[in-house]
């Protein structure tokens, strides 16, 4: 089994870290590959780099030469899961859905600790339109942005503790939600100073993709997810548009 992990940011480093979280949870037998955007922002923190990383998702994994069984987004509240759905047949699993979906078999409700402030509304949207969004106590923002998370990761550490700590006092959380891809590999630490089930997105991608696989199961094209119909797309960026023909 194969499981594309798609970053969607530009900066290598992080692709290497996500795909290192996602390789040490998947069960022998998975190869997981981690792919990086050729265009797009070094990290997104807004809906422009949200949109833009959409595009740049699609494109990279659309271009992929050997074959995969699953793609995984890894990105907390960005936009382009659907769009990559009408693309390809295979399952395509969101890290925002995947994580949130968990956090509610482990406790009545869950937060979610991100990055800066401005991503929190992001977030919520995701989750709402995903109909996660019942069972969410509160989504907190930790204020590091997403490189800092790699450039000072003591300090991320200490800042979403911080968080994670007054969203189980204060908004009555049982279980907290890891609210980046940047923040992959950080749950143990966070998990025993907060003292609740702390879920990270990645590994929960990659265990919901890896049992969407073994049971045979794929998008469904009946409706909403059908493949775009043919029709002419000026200038459109993908290099191999030609995936875009429907039947």
């Amino acid at each position: 089994m194969r499981i594309l992990v798609a970053n969607v940011n530009t900066t290598q480093s992080m692709t290497d870290s996500v795909a290192a979280q996602a390789a040490s949870i998947a069960a022998p037998g998975t190869e997981i590959v981690g792919i990086t955007p050729r265009f797009g922002a070094d990290s997104c923190e807004g809906n422009f780099e949200s949109y833009l990383a959409a595009i740049a998702v699609m494109d990279r994994v659309v271009n992929y030469a050997d074959p995969f069984d699953a793609v995984i987004q890894a990105g907390y509240g960005e936009h382009g899961r659907e769009g990559l759905q009408e693309l390809l047949d295979v399952p395509v699993v969101d890290i925002t859905e995947a994580a949130a979906s968990t956090a509610m078999f482990l406790g009545h409700k869950y937060s979610v600790v991100t990055t800066l402030d401005r991503a929190v509304p992001l977030i919520e949207d995701r989750l709402k339109l995903a109909g996660l969004d019942a069972r969410c106590a509160s989504v907190r923002a930790s204020g590091m942005a997403v490189l800092e998370l790699e450039e000072e990761p003591e300090r991320a550490v200490e800042a979403i503790i911080e968080q994670a700590l007054l969203a189980v006092r204060e908004d009555k959380a049982e279980v907290i939600v890891l609210g980046c891809g940047g923040m992959a590999g950080l749950d143990e630490e966070i998990r025993k100073r907060a003292g609740v089930p702390v879920v990270d997105g990645v590994a929960s991608a990659v265990t919901i993709a890896e049992s969407l696989v073994r049971m045979r199961l794929t998008t469904s094209k009946v409706r909403t997810y059908a493949p775009p119909r043919p029709k002419t797309v000026t200038g459109w960026p993908l290099t191999g548009a030609q995936i875009l023909t429907g039947p």
